[in-house]
C-alpha cells in the first residue's frame, strides 16, 4: 500500500485519538447497535484521557451514515485540530480499536485496507461496454464510462444472399469498432493507477477487447466467464465473482513479496529484519517496502532516542512507543510502501524491510 494515504496525519503534533470500528447497519435495529458501539468507544477514549472536544469530534464522525452496505468499518483519527483521517473498509471488525496516544493507531485498519485492490471492471457486449474504475481509497466508483454504439443492422436481416452478407459485414465492423473503443477506455483508466482489469460479458466481445489491448498495458487482465451486459445472473453473482478475483489478486501480490523477501534473505542483501534493524534502515531512508505483522509488532516497543533521526512527525515523542505505530509513522514519512505479512514468513520477526539499496 502506498503510504501517502496516511502521511498527512503526521503533520499534526498530536496526541491522537484513533478508532477503528464496524459501523454496519444491516441488522435489525442497526442504527441503535452502531450508536451503542460509538458510545462505548467515546467512553473508552475519555477514560484514556482524551479531551472532551476530541472525543466529540470522533464520535460525531463515527455516527455519520456511510451510505454503504454491510460489512463496513470506519477508521477515524482525530486531534484537538479536528478529524485528520476518515476511511472506510469493506470488512467486519468485531473488536474495536480505541487509542489515545502520541501516535496514530492505524495498524488494524491498514490490515483490512491492504486487502482492497484498485481495479477496472469492464462489462462488454457487441454494443460496447461499461468501464468503471474502483479505487482503493473509496468504495464507490471513481470513474464510469460507457462506450460504443448499437448496430443499426443487427436483427434486421434474415436469410441468405448477398444482402444478408453485406448487412452482416456492416454489423461486424461496428462490433469491432466498439471493442476497440472499450480497449482504449480500459487503457486510459489503467493509466491512472489500477493494476488489475476484470473483464466480463459476451464471450466474442471479450476476445475482441483482449486482442485490441496493447501488449504494454500495465494492468493484469482477469477474464470472468460471464456473458451479457448486464451480466447474466444479476449483480450479486457478478459481485461474488469480482470479490473472488480480487482475493486471488491480493494473495498473488502477498506471495510475490514473500518470495522476494525469502530470496533476499537467502542472498543476505538489501533487507532488514527485526524492529531495531528496520528502524535504523528507516533513519537512513533505505526502506522501499515495509513488511509488518501488526499483531506481533504491537508487542514490541521502540525507543526513539535509540534511533536518532527517526522520522515520527513534527513533535517526536520521548517515551517508548509501540513498534507497529512507530514503524508505520516512519514508513509514511520516508515514502516507503507498507505491506501486511506474518511473522512466520519473516523468519519469526514481527517486521522486515526490502531496501532500496544495500549498506
Amino acid at each position: 500500500m502506498k503510504s501517502d494515504r496516511l502521511a498527512s496525519i503526521y503533520s499534526d503534533p498530536g496526541p491522537f485519538a484513533s478508532v477503528y470500528l464496524e459501523v454496519s447497519r444491516d441488522q435489525e435495529q442497526g442504527d441503535r447497535i452502531v450508536e451503542l458501539g460509538v458510545r462505548a468507544v467515546a467512553e473508552e477514549l475519555a477514560a484514556q484521557g482524551a479531551p472532551s472536544g476530541v472525543v466529540d469530534e470522533a464520535q460525531d464522525r463515527l455516527l455519520r451514515s456511510t451510505g454503504q452496505p454491510a460489512p463496513i468499518s470506519r477508521c477515524v483519527v482525530a486531534t484537538e485540530r479536528g478529524v485528520l483521517f476518515d476511511e472506510l473498509t469493506r470488512s467486519h471488525h468485531a473488536h474495536p480499536v480505541v487509542t489515545w496516544g502520541p501516535l496514530p493507531d492505524v495498524a488494524a485498519w491498514l490490515s483490512n485496507a491492504s486487502q482492497q485492490v484498485p481495479f477496472v471492471l469492464a462489462l462488454v457486449d457487441h454494443e460496447g461496454g461499461d468501464v468503471t474504475t474502483y479505487s482503493a481509497d473509496d468504495i464507490k466508483p471513481e470513474r464510469e464510462v460507457s462506450v460504443g454504439e448499437p448496430s443499426k443492422y443487427e436483427h434486421k436481416v434474415r436469410g441468405g444472399g448477398w444482402s444478408h452478407l453485406n448487412w452482416q459485414r456492416s454489423a461486424e465492423t461496428i462490433w469491432a469498432q466498439n471493442a476497440a473503443e472499450v480497449a482504449a477506455e480500459i487503457e486510459r483508466q489503467v493509466r491512472n493507477g489500477p493494476e488489475l482489469v476484470i473483464l466480463a460479458g459476451d464471450v466474442h466481445s471479450r476476445g475482441q477487447v483482449i486482442a485490441d489491448l496493447p501488449d504494454t498495458i500495465s494492468g493484469e487482465v482477469v477474464v470472468l466467464d460471464r456473458a451479457g451486459r448486464p451480466v447474466d445472473g444479476g449483480d450479486d453473482a457478478l459481485a461474488a465473482d469480482v470479490e473472488s478475483a480480487l482475493r486471488d489478486a491480493v494473495v498473488a501480490r502477498q506471495l510475490k513479496l514473500v518470495h522476494e523477501l525469502k530470496e533476499r534473505m537467502g542472498q543476505g542483501h538489501s533487507i532488514a529484519i527485526g524492529v531495531r534493524d528496520v528502524a535504523d534502515a528507516l533513519v537512513r531512508g533505505q526502506v522501499d517496502q515495509l513488511l509488518l505483522d501488526p499483531q506481533a509488532a504491537a508487542h514490541f516497543t521502540l525507543r526513539p532516542s535509540d534511533h536518532p533521526g527517526l522520522a515520527l512527525g513534527i513533535k517526536p515523542p520521548d517515551e517508548d512507543l509501540r513498534a507497529d505505530q512507530a514503524l508505520i509513522a516512519a514508513a509514511c514519512l520516508t515514502d516507503a510502501d507498507i505491506a501486511v505479512a506474518t511473522a512466520g514468513t519473516m523468519g519469526g520477526a514481527p517486521v522486515a524491510a526490502l531496501l532500496r539499496w544495500n549498506q
